[in-house]
Formats: C-alpha cells, sequence, structure tokens
C-alpha cells in the first residue's frame, strides 16, 4: 500500500500543534462472557464460544457478570477515579457484521467510573499527567478475518469469515481528556501511556493483558491546530493499535500526513484510520459518528449496577502497589543502570526477575538469564519467555552456576533439559552428568596427556609464552566434554609447567 505524502516530523511541529487523544481497551480475564455464562477462551474453535444470548437471538436475555464489575471497579479506582453510586448500561446502535445483536451493550452517560489520572515518565525524565475522564464497561466484539486478497486486509478480500467467540466478552475503556502540551514527545507520550496502563492491570490481575492476542487495544486521536491558535483541529481516531511500538509509530504517521495536508490547504476528514504495520502507515476507515449517531438508550433489560460503598473499599484495600512506585523501588533494590533496568522493562520481564530474586538469585544473574538465553529461546519458539521456565528453576539454575557446578555453557545444557520437562535443574544435572569436574587428579590426568601430545608447548610457556597455555586448555575442555572450569584448568597447566 503506498503511503500518503507526509511532512518532515520537526517541520509539522513548527507549524502545528498536535492534540491527543486515547481510548484503550481492555480485555477483562472472567471465566465467561461479560453478559452470558459463554466461555471467554482466547483461540477456540470458531464460533464454539457462543450461545443465544451473546448471538442476539430470540429470547436471550443478558445477566451482568459480577467479577467484570468488580474488575471494573478496581480498575477504575487504580486509575484515581471516582466510582459512580450508581452506574447503568445503553444500547449503543449500529450494524457491524462482527456483532450479532446489530447493537452494543455498552455505558454511555452513566459510566461506572469518571475522572482519574495517570502520570507517566518519559525517557527524559518528563513527567505528564493525563487526565481519564471515565472508564466504562461494555462488551467486545466478533473477529472478522479476511480470505484472499493481500495480507488479509478486507481490500481486495474475496470473503470475510465471522467467529463470535469474542462477542460479548467483557471490556473496560479507559478515555482520556485532551492532552495537550505534547509537542514532539507526543509519540512517546502514546507508548508510555498505553504502556501504563497495562501494567496498571497486569498488576490488578484483572486482564492477560497481551497485547499480541488483543487483550489490551489503543484507538488514538490526533488532531493538529495551527500554532498559536485557539482552534482544535479535526481529529482522526487508528483504531485497534495493538502494540507498544505501533502507538508510537500511528501517532508520529498521523502527525506528519495530516501537518501535509493542512500545509497544501486541505482538510481533514473526521474519520476512523485503519493502522498497518507492515507499511508503517495508516488508511481510511469510516467517517466518524458522533454520539447522536448511535442513537443511545437505556439497555431495558438490564437494572443499574449499584456498588456499596462499603464494598468499593473493600475493593480499594485489594490494590498492588502502583506500577510507577514498583518500578523505581525495584530499580533502587536491583541496582542497575538505567539502561540495564530498560533492557528488563522492554523484554516485558519485571515480574519474572522479580520472582528470581525473591527465589534466591542474584538481581545480575537473575537479568542476566531472563533476558538473554531465555529470551532467546522464547524468540526462537515464538512465545512468551515467563511460560518457557519457571523463576524458581532459573533461581537453582543460576545457583549451580555461582556455586562453581555449573559453566555458563553447562548451564545453557541444563536450561534447554528443563525447559524440555526432563525436571528442575538439579535433576538435569545429574541425569545427563553435566557437573563441572572438580577433581584436581583428573584434571591433572587430562593435562599430562595434552602436554604430551604438545610438547612444544611445554617449552613455550616455559620461556614465558603464558598464551601458548591456550591449546592445551583447549584440549582438556575437549577431553573433560566442556565439564571443566577453564580457569582452574589454566591454573593447573601453569603450575604442571612451572615444576
Amino acid at each position: 500500500m503506498a503511503g500518503a505524502e507526509l511532512m518532515d516530523f520537526d517541520k509539522a511541529l513548527e507549524l502545528f500543534e498536535p492534540v491527543l487523544g486515547f481510548e484503550v481497551h481492555v480485555e477483562l480475564n472472567t471465566k465467561t462472557k461479560m453478559f452470558c455464562g459463554c466461555a471467554n477462551e482466547f483461540g477456540s474453535g470458531a464460533n464454539t464460544n457462543t450461545c443465544p444470548t451473546c448471538l442476539g437471538l430470540p429470547g436471550g436475555l443478558p445477566q451482568v457478570n459480577e467479577k467484570a464489575i468488580e474488575s471494573s471497579i478496581r480498575l477504575g479506582l487504580a486509575l484515581g477515579c471516582g466510582i459512580a453510586e450508581t452506574s447503568r448500561f445503553a444500547r449503543k446502535n449500529y450494524f457491524y457484521p462482527d456483532t450479532a445483536k446489530n447493537f452494543q451493550t455498552s455505558q454511555y452517560d452513566e459510566p461506572i467510573a469518571h475522572d482519574g489520572s495517570v502520570t507517566i515518565e518519559l525517557e527524559s525524565g518528563r513527567e505528564v499527567t493525563v487526565l481519564i475522564e471515565r472508564a466504562h464497561m461494555e462488551e467486545d466484539a466478533g473477529k472478522l478475518t479476511h480470505v484472499g486478497g493481500a495480507a488479509g486486509r478486507i481490500q481486495g478480500a474475496d470473503y470475510s469469515l465471522v467467529d463470535y467467540n469474542r462477542g460479548g466478552v467483557p471490556l473496560v475503556e479507559i478515555v482520556t481528556r485532551m492532552i495537550e502540551g505534547a509537542e514532539a514527545d507526543a509519540p512517546e507520550i502514546g507508548r508510555t501511556y498505553v504502556r501504563a496502563i497495562r501494567d496498571i492491570v497486569k498488576a490488578l490481575g484483572v486482564s492477560n493483558a497481551r497485547m499480541e492476542e488483543g487483550n489490551v487495544r489503543c484507538d488514538a486521536n490526533v488532531s493538529l491546530r495551527p500554532r498559536g491558535s485557539g482552534t482544535l483541529g479535526t481529529r482522526t481516531e487508528t483504531k485497534n493499535v495493538n502494540s507498544l511500538r505501533s502507538v508510537e509509530r500511528a501517532v508520529r504517521y498521523e502527525i506528519q500526513r495530516q501537518a501535509a495536508i493542512l500545509a497544501a490547504g486541505g482538510t481533514i476528514t473526521q474519520e476512523t484510520r485503519h493502522w498497518h504495520e507492515d507499511t508503517g502507515t495508516t488508511s481510511a476507515g469510516r467517517p466518524k459518528s458522533d454520539a447522536d449517531d448511535y442513537r443511545y438508550f437505556p439497555e431495558p433489560d438490564l437494572v443499574p449496577v449499584a456498588p456499596s460503598r462499603e464494598w468499593v473499599e473493600e475493593l480499594r484495600g485489594t490494590l498492588p502497589e502502583q506500577p510507577s512506585v514498583r518500578r523505581k523501588r525495584l530499580a533502587a533494590d536491583w541496582g542497575f543502570t538505567a539502561l540495564e533496568f530498560q533492557d528488563v522493562e522492554n523484554a516485558d520481564l519485571l515480574d519474572e526477575v522479580e520472582a528470581t530474586v525473591a527465589a534466591g538469585a542474584t538481581a545480575a544473574a537473575a537479568r542476566k538469564w531472563w533476558t538473554g538465553e531465555i529470551a532467546r529461546l522464547a524468540n526462537a519458539s515464538n512465545v512468551p519467555a515467563g511460560t518457557l521456565v519457571s523463576p524458581a528453576h532459573v533461581a537453582e539454575l543460576a545457583g549451580l552456576v555461582e556455586a562453581g557446578t555449573l559453566t555458563d555453557r553447562l548451564a545453557r545444557q541444563v536450561l534447554e533439559g528443563v525447559i524440555a520437562g526432563e525436571g528442575r535443574p538439579q535433576e538435569v544435572v545429574d541425569a545427563r552428568g553435566l557437573a563441572v569436574v572438580s577433581d584436581d587428579g583428573a584434571l591433572i590426568a587430562a593435562i599430562d596427556e595434552a602436554l604430551a601430545a604438545q610438547p612444544d608447548v611445554l617449552a613455550k610457556i616455559r620461556d614465558g609464552k603464558v598464551q601458548a597455555a591456550g591449546a592445551v586448555i583447549g584440549a582438556v575442555m575437549k577431553a573433560m566434554r566442556g565439564q571443566a572450569d577453564a580457569a582452574r584448568v589454566r591454573e593447573l597447566v601453569l603450575e604442571r609447567a612451572a615444576q
């Protein structure tokens, strides 16, 4: 797909001021859907988790999921929101092929949570407080799969398939107020804000928070106004962006695209836009509707939600440490450099490293294994690193290395055995016979054999050419199948040469 004409980003900021807004959709990890008893499961066979209620068939009546309300209240509290004494559901009327009822059950003028804020810190150290207008409950739509054409897009597809499994899955939509004064930080603000929301819902345990599975999705609103003007520009809404990097790229792209149009005397269409990961571009979706177009009216089959103040305060007491506070605490406790800590954060491995340290490993060892070999194996298998091995096993592995039982090379073999299901690290060491040979007698025997095979090396070492010992060390390590400590072998080679 050919991209639109773009203006240089810095030039765009000279002429225009970006105004942002974000709508983040969080899928809750309840066992069942929002208004029926169908399973809320990712990856099930198409249209297997459906019933008359979530398909909108005659006679199907909704019933609110209490756990979803609890999760929504806890999320609202974590966002610093007030919790409404009473809120109600409404019908949002539109026709989409992935919404079988032809309306979405959502909340309109009476959301469950309102008026909160999230403070984020950018890489420059600048802090930005993002005001939250509302966080309301609703249900997700189904999923369309476009068959034929290019890259699975609707453009050029031969036909589309509808899977209603996701239809009715509980959602909380978090809507910000306008974010002004973003300037050149606008793309980073988008990425950092969505990461903050993801971290909060993950800490609360109310969502699996896997963006690659659509658990957290962002609609990014961007408009430009002439610099110094008080008049807001026309906004576009880039829909369902599901990675942090893509949020940043989408905001930057829209700033550059809109700036080029406005500078040329054109106008911006208020519309939804699709994000294309492969090309890093957006394309027009549909004209953006206003609230009146959806013909909201109260859902007649559901009573208002009226949580008691006692229950709300009880839920407030269950809130975990704020992710931003936790990050600062862990950075101080672990003694990492800013770059080392950022590596762990970017790999989304804070939980794993923290649990590994709690299991007895040093912070340095935990970071090394999770961001190194384990991350490499996870990337090769295209699975989250945390699914490969437990923090307790990583701590045990690090302990065996620290004790001298294993070298790093041997530890990697042990790790592969643990991942393959051969047991915990010590069991793999015992079963495979991978422990470092610590018997000096066995090492000396191997050294003598290597020296006998290379008599000139001994003379070189005695002449002061210590680097010649490398040939002997290599031969010994090969003879011991890598199960010797190379540093100890070196010591013994030099001792033998000095005799």
